[in-house]
């Protein structure tokens, strides 16, 4: 499994790197998985044509933790698995906390590598 980690300050262009990276290594035949970590939760909107996806942590917030892998995973272009972390709003708190909780339940449903 290898991991790929897009960061920076912003309005640099993380989301759209992001994204045409994951379709161009779908298209290449890999599998993919893409865990947005931006607040506004659209590092994954254009995989999803469009789709604004819920988060993780707004999933949890109205469900409770009894959620299931396709309550916050939904197939993107060329069938890349895609999750949004979500956070609190942009400018408010730590998104790194997000991140942290989304990938901890991400790991507790599948113990064995998505990519």
């Amino acid at each position: 499994m290898r991991q790929i980690a897009i960061y920076g300050k912003g309005g640099i262009g993380k989301s759209t790197t992001t994204q045409n990276t994951v379709a161009a290594l779908a298209e290449s035949g890999k599998k993919i998985m893409v865990v947005g970590c931006d607040p506004k939760a659209d590092s994954t909107r254009l995989l999803l044509h469009g789709l604004s996806q819920k988060t993780v942590l707004d999933t949890l917030r109205d469900e409770g933790e009894d959620i299931d892998l396709e309550d916050v995973l939904l197939p993107g272009y060329g069938a890349a698995k895609c999750v949004e972390s979500g956070g609190p709003e942009p400018g408010v708190g730590c998104a790194g906390r997000g991140i942290i909780t989304s990938i901890n339940l991400l790991e507790s449903w599948v113990p064995t590598p998505l990519i």
